[in-house]
């Protein structure tokens, strides 16, 4: 199946077997991909479920259900405070080929970059052509951008993570071992300049524990992608054993 063309739909689109195609989504199957009706496709609905398809015009006739296992034994949310620029564009990006389950882009007290709606729904665009690239099961849910306290205060995750630039911790490759399925992780990257003494203060009354990523200092949009990096490649090593 890894040389079919694939896309995401929303589950609504799927009646009776049979899926109607958007208008951009007819532009991009027709005219960017250059299909044919008769061609076949992979469809996904960004919830964990794969179908093979065949295309029909504005629609597309479900063959068979498809057995997709790419998703990483424990969800993982990113936050991720905002760089300057588009930075974080490749933050969405690399982290959804990479396994994240959800991002939250944070507004800490340190962050200069005010995003508009019109990033948040681009976020998502791109969210969903990369995991469309990488074979993702899952698309992940970007969230709107929020205060890094009320994150650190809504979180459910029971492995909660601060990486810090600076200061003696342990690496969170090593701590990272504490983790067993099933369970949830969080990993929180600062901004430019770090955290606030205030912001990991509070964070780790909320019980985030201080984990470095190494000992040079990394870009604000260089550390999400480490630091997801390292857990996804550990959780896959504890899932093959």
């Amino acid at each position: 199946m890894a040389q079919l063309q694939r896309i995401a739909i929303a589950h609504s689109q799927i009646h009776n077997g049979q899926i109607t195609l958007t208008s951009p989504q007819q532009h991009y199957l027709y005219r960017v991909l250059r299909l044919q009706s008769g061609d076949r496709l992979i469809v996904m609905d960004g919830m964990g479920k794969w179908w093979l398809a065949q295309l029909a015009s504005e629609t597309a006739q479900i063959i068979e259900s498809v057995s997709v296992e790419t998703e990483l034994p424990i969800a993982i949310t990113l936050m991720a405070a905002l760089p300057k620029g588009n930075s974080f564009d490749e933050v969405v990006r690399c982290s959804t080929e990479l396994g994240v389950t959800c991002i939250a882009p944070v507004l800490s007290d340190r962050t200069l970059l005010k995003p508009s709606p019109q990033k948040l729904q681009r976020w998502r665009r791109i969210a969903q052509e990369a995991a469309e690239q990488s074979e993702r099961a899952c698309i992940p849910t970007i969230l709107e951008p929020v205060a890094f306290q009320k994150i650190v205060l809504e979180t459910t995750a029971n492995y909660r993570y601060l990486c810090e630039g600076r200061g003696n911790y342990p690496h969170l490759t090593n701590i990272i071992a504490e983790v067993s399925p099933p369970g949830e992780i969080a990993i929180a990257i600062g901004p430019e300049g770090g955290w606030t003494e205030a912001e990991i203060a509070f964070a780790i009354a909320n019980g985030f524990k201080s984990v470095s990523l190494g000992k040079r200092i990394l870009r604000a949009f260089t550390a999400p992608i480490v630091a997801v990096s390292v857990v996804a490649t550990l959780l896959e090593s504890i899932a093959e054993k």
